[in-house]
C-alpha cells in the first residue's frame, strides 16, 4: 500500500512588500502551523520515506520545522519543477518517486495541490476528508492518499484524511 501525502507550505508573511514571491518566509501562524502538523505526522506514524519540496523559502522552511518533529528523517529532494506548478506538474513528479517508497510526502503550493488532491480523490473516498477537501484547502493543510500499485501508474486513490492545523492543535 501506498502513502501520499499531499501538504501546502504554512501561511507565509506579506509584511516586506520588496520581497519576491518566491523568497516569502513564513508568518508566525505558519511557524506554529507547521510544527502541528509535524507532531500530527509523528503522532500517527505517517512517516514519509522521501518528501519532494518546493525550493521556495516557505516551503522549505515548512518541510523544515515539520521534520524536525519526526522521529525519522527521510530522504529530501528540493524540486525545481514544484514551484508554482499546475497539478499536471506535480503528478509528474510524484510519478517520478523512487519505487521503492511506500510514504512520499509533498510539500507545494496552490492552485496545483489543492486540484491535485481534488482530481486524485477516488470515489472510495472518506466522506468527511472529501468534504473539507471540497470546501477549500488552506495553508499548512495535508491530504493523505493511500492506493495500491505504483507511483508512475498513479492516477486516482483514496483519501482518507484531509486536516488542517486550527482543528488539531
Amino acid at each position: 500500500m501506498k502513502q501520499l501525502l499531499l501538504l501546502r507550505h504554512a501561511k507565509s508573511s506579506w509584511d516586506d512588500a520588496d520581497l519576491d514571491d518566491f523568497d516569502r518566509p513564513l508568518a508566525e501562524r505558519g511557524l506554529k502551523a507547521a510544527r502541528v502538523i509535524g507532531r500530527e505526522l509523528a503522532a500517527r506514524d505517517w512517516l514519509p520515506e522521501l518528501a519532494l519540496v518546493s525550493p521556495a523559502l516557505r516551503t522549505s522552511d515548512t518541510w523544515r520545522l515539520v521534520a524536525a518533529e519526526l522521529p525519522v528523517q527521510p530522504r529530501v529532494a528540493s524540486a525545481q519543477a514544484l514551484y508554482d506548478a499546475s497539478a499536471v506538474d506535480i503528478l509528474r513528479q510524484i510519478r517520478k518517486a523512487d519505487p521503492s517508497s511506500n510514504c512520499l510526502l509533498m510539500v507545494g503550493h496552490n492552485p496545483g495541490l489543492e486540484d491535485l488532491a481534488k482530481q486524485l480523490a477516488a470515489p472510495t473516498s472518506e466522506a468527511k476528508a472529501r468534504k473539507r477537501l471540497e470546501e477549500k484547502f488552506p495553508t499548512a493543510t495535508l491530504a493523505r492518499f493511500v492506493f495500491e500499485g505504483d507511483w508512475s501508474g498513479l492516477s486516482s486513490a483514496r483519501l482518507t484524511h484531509c486536516l488542517r492545523p486550527k482543528y488539531l492543535s
